[in-house]
């Protein structure tokens, strides 16, 4: 099937804007919509990665959404890897901390060395 220019932009901006499963289901549906469930169509015609309209026709079938590759990683936080680490900064600061000279706020500072 070919679609319109017009028509082809409109679907792969719509699918550059979303993401996860949002986005796989919005890529199956339309696989199974204008191209009567046939991926290769709208693969070559769309330009859309194979892999990523499977998994959405799994989810779009069986209606679990699958997990992305995005979950879980990433820096653990400083908290987690140095867990007194606000309580020694307070230790430190602590004896030099001021208010604000102006009064404006109840925030305490630290003058510069």
């Amino acid at each position: 099937m070919k679609l319109a220019a017009d028509v082809t932009k409109v679907l792969q901006e719509t699918a550059a804007v979303l993401t996860g499963s949002d986005r796989r289901l919005f890529m199956a549906r339309t696989v199974r919509d204008l191209f009567d469930g046939v991926m290769n169509r709208a693969v070559r015609a769309l330009d859309w990665d194979e892999r990523t309209l499977r998994k959405g026709k799994n989810e779009l079938r069986s209606g679990i959404e699958c997990l992305d590759g995005r979950f879980g990683g990433g820096r653990p936080s400083a908290q987690s890897r140095l867990p007194n680490l606000m309580r020694d900064l307070r230790d430190i600061v602590d004896g030099q901390s001021q208010t604000d000279p102006r009064s404006q706020t109840q925030r305490l500072y630290t003058p510069r060395p």
